[in-house]
């Protein structure tokens, strides 16, 4: 991030200072994070953990054949 600027902190709130970011930085750097391959594995995994849990569906019984 290139343009942050703390401000004081109003009274009340010891040692804490506000800090303002630039929204056009903040989208670039989240693009370059979507765009990274980390990115792409993470969301990966979140699909094979999520059939982890997901409910096995009972499966249909196959039908009998009658003679």
């Amino acid at each position: 991030m290139s343009a942050a600027r703390p401000t004081p902190a109003p009274t009340g709130y010891a040692g804490l200072t506000e800090v303002r970011y630039s929204l056009p930085d903040l989208l670039r750097e989240v693009q370059l994070e979507r765009d990274a391959p980390a990115f792409a594995m993470e969301k990966l995994e979140q699909v094979e953990i999520a059939k982890l849990f997901q409910k096995n569906r009972p499966r249909r019984a196959a039908k009998s054949v009658k003679p």
